[in-house]
Order: C-alpha cells, then sequence, then structure tokens
C-alpha cells in the first residue's frame, strides 16, 4: 500500500485527485468533525482507501489536535462517570461509545479533560489515571511524593506536547498547610516519555492574604485547569480579604505563581485566552446577571494591568426576567479550544459561545461539566456509518 507520510517527487506526473498522496493532503484539511471521514469514504474506492488507512487517521488527529470539535462532556454523578453528547447527526457520538468501568471504592474524581484525554485521581490508591476514550488507552501513575493524600487538595491537568499523538504530561497542583505561617502550593509534572515525575515538587507561596480568618485556602476543586499559551490556570478558594486570585503554572519555566484578579473575593471566575490572544478570565455577576470577558495587559516597561473586554448582558441573551427574584447563576465547566462557558442558571442549565453568543440549554445534571475536545475518528468507516 501506498505511505501517505511524504509526497514522491514523481506525484507532479499524476492529476491530483489520482494521485494517492496528493489527495491525502488535500483530504487533511476535511474539518475534524466525526462525520468527515466516513463520508468522504464512500465517494469512490480510492477516497475510500486513503481515509481508513492507520497512519492517514494518525496524521488526520494530529494535524487537527489544535482545533477539535466540542464533542460533548463527561460528568460524575452518584461515583458514576458518563459522557454527554451535545452535536446533532450525522456528528454525534453514541453516548455509550465512551465509558470506563472504575472501582467507586477507590475514590475516582475527574480533574478534567484535554487533547483527547480524561485524567482521574483515585484517592485511596494513591494515583492518577490518564484515559484515551477514543483509543481506549489507560495508564496508571501513582501520585508523587509531597502530595499527602488526606490532608492536601489536589487538583491536576492533562496536555500533549504540540504535535505528539502518543506521549503526554501530567500537572498535579496542590495547597498544603504546614501550619499556620506555612501556606503553600506544591506542583509536579509526570513525561510519560521519560516515565517519571520531574524531581522534587515545585513551590511557592500563598499570598498573605489567605491567612485570615484561619480559613484555609486551597485550589478551587470545582473548576478544571484552563491553558492559555504555555501555562495551566486555575482559581484559588479561600477567604480573601478583598481580591480574588489565579493559580499560574509555567510549563516551559516549570514555575508557579500566583496571580491577583481585580475583582472582589467569592466571584465565580475561569481562566480563558484573552480576545485577541494573552490570558484572560471569564467572571460573573449575579447583580445585575452578566459575565465580563477581562484581558492582562503588558506595557513597554514590562508592567500588568487588568482590563475589562467586553460585558454580556445574559438576562438579554438567555430572556431572563429579574424582576422575578434572585437569579442563581455559576460556572459549570469551559471548553479552552471552542471558547464555551456552560452556565447553571435558576431555568436551568446553558452553553454559550462566547465569540457568537450562540446558546443552547441542556439537560439538569447535579455535577460539573469536564468539555471533552477531541478529533475522534468513527472505528469502522462504511456506508452503514453515513446517516
Amino acid at each position: 500500500m501506498t505511505s501517505f507520510g511524504r509526497l514522491p517527487r514523481s506525484s507532479a506526473a499524476l492529476p491530483p485527485l489520482e494521485d494517492e498522496n496528493l489527495l491525502a493532503e488535500i483530504l487533511l484539511l476535511l474539518p475534524p468533525e466525526p462525520s468527515s471521514l466516513p463520508r468522504a469514504s464512500v465517494v469512490c474506492k480510492r477516497w475510500h482507501r486513503v481515509v481508513t488507512d492507520p497512519h492517514f487517521i494518525c496524521r488526520f488527529r494530529r494535524h487537527h489536535r489544535r482545533n477539535p470539535p466540542l464533542l460533548g462532556f463527561f460528568n460524575t454523578d452518584r461515583g458514576r462517570i458518563s459522557f454527554q453528547p451535545i452535536m446533532e447527526a450525522p456528528n454525534r457520538v453514541p453516548p455509550g461509545r465512551f465509558s470506563l468501568q472504575i472501582d467507586d471504592g477507590d475514590g475516582f474524581k475527574l480533574l478534567g479533560c484535554r487533547h483527547g484525554l480524561v485524567l482521574f485521581l483515585a484517592y485511596k490508591r494513591k494515583q492518577v489515571l490518564v484515559w484515551d476514550p477514543v483509543t481506549g488507552d489507560q495508564h496508571s501513575i501513582d501520585v508523587p511524593t509531597g502530595f499527602y493524600m488526606i490532608t492536601t487538595q489536589i487538583q491536576g491537568g492533562v496536555l500533549r506536547a504540540a504535535g505528539e499523538v502518543h506521549h503526554f504530561q501530567v500537572v498535579l497542583v496542590a495547597a498544603r498547610e504546614d501550619d499556620k505561617e506555612h501556606r503553600q502550593v506544591l506542583a509536579s509534572v509526570y513525561s510519560s516519555h521519560a516515565g517519571v515525575w520531574g524531581g522534587n515538587p515545585i513551590s511557592a507561596p500563598l499570598p498573605p492574604e489567605a491567612y485570615t480568618d484561619g480559613h484555609f485556602t486551597g485550589i478551587c476543586i470545582c473548576m478544571p485547569s484552563v491553558l492559555v499559551g504555555d501555562s495551566l490556570y486555575w482559581p484559588l478558594d479561600g477567604n480573601f480579604a478583598s481580591s480574588s486570585y489565579i493559580l499560574e503554572f509555567n510549563l516551559e519555566r516549570q514555575g508557579l505563581a500566583v496571580i491577583e484578579l481585580p475583582v472582589e473575593e467569592d466571584t465565580d471566575l475561569t481562566a480563558m485566552r484573552a480576545e485577541g490572544g494573552g490570558l484572560g478570565f471569564l467572571c460573573l455577576s449575579e447583580s445585575d446577571f452578566s459575565a465580563q470577558l477581562w484581558k492582562r495587559k503588558t506595557d513597554g516597561d514590562g508592567v500588568t494591568s487588568w482590563v475589562l473586554g467586553r460585558t454580556i448582558e445574559l438576562d438579554k441573551l438567555l430572556s431572563f426576567n429579574l424582576e422575578e427574584g434572585r437569579q442563581f447563576l455559576m460556572i459549570s465547566g469551559f471548553s479552552e479550544c471552542n471558547n464555551v462557558a456552560f452556565l447553571k442558571t435558576q431555568i436551568g442549565p446553558f452553553m454559550v459561545e462566547l465569540e457568537s453568543l450562540q446558546f443552547k440549554k441542556l439537560f439538569e445534571t447535579t455535577s460539573l461539566w469536564h468539555p471533552f475536545e477531541s478529533v475522534y475518528v468513527v472505528p469502522a468507516i462504511s456506508k452503514q456509518l453515513i446517516l
């Protein structure tokens, strides 16, 4: 069979659609939706041969790694992990397609999804589990020394390096209180390529405001990490005197930082990629039922500041009647590649595309949403798969 990895020099001798190598390059540009390759496979035998080749499928997934569709989300409810699709037919993935058998007695906690991988923390086993729902691959990894499973709040994130298909990294972060004067955050990075955690945990002190009223400040367990550039971000949860904070772990520098935000404590927020690039955050206001999009800017002297980009009037967008009484509003998930916020409200849950402001009402669920963005290729591409 012809290899689709590189173009031979003689490829120009054939018309583009008859040269399988050039055809592969063209088909590589199909949108990364679940129905794309099945539809292409029924055009003719040549197209079927190209799009069902394992090397082409691997390239297709790698090519679209940074612009995957939002297939749906995982949630946990009463010890069960379930996948809920949100795309319409013919791109809708069956709910039972992504299933994982786990022992609830191990105390599994879903930490988040990224780059087609799902990350769990198993408290009793003192391990993290990395799962690829598309391929079914699983990797169990012991939690590194220094992360005390009982007394420490643990969060984490999983990701692949650009262009990677097989190897991945896991970042665990934790807030720890050695005593009233020493409260810090820790981080450790696991590389599947090396098969080990990277030395001693990286640490950074929590801000002085974290020491108020004897309340232990930790990493918010209600929001998964968000990847912006080379850094992962988590909201900090604590009894701060005035401001809110987010925790940054920079993958390139292997360093931790605590960043102050220009909003009051207890504000419901998530980090996000700002409009135009760079770090931003989304926060909600129940008082006027709005969402604010902020962006961090750096001037010529290297001084950073926060600038309010725009405000979304959710009461008008979602047709709320604020006169009916106090409305409930919170962020329950965020899709970083597709820039979609999942919101819980008094009249039900919604997903809102922050750029187009298109929204969709979802079904009720009692837990957080962990958006799953991935390039899903139907296991058996055939005519029967085309609806």
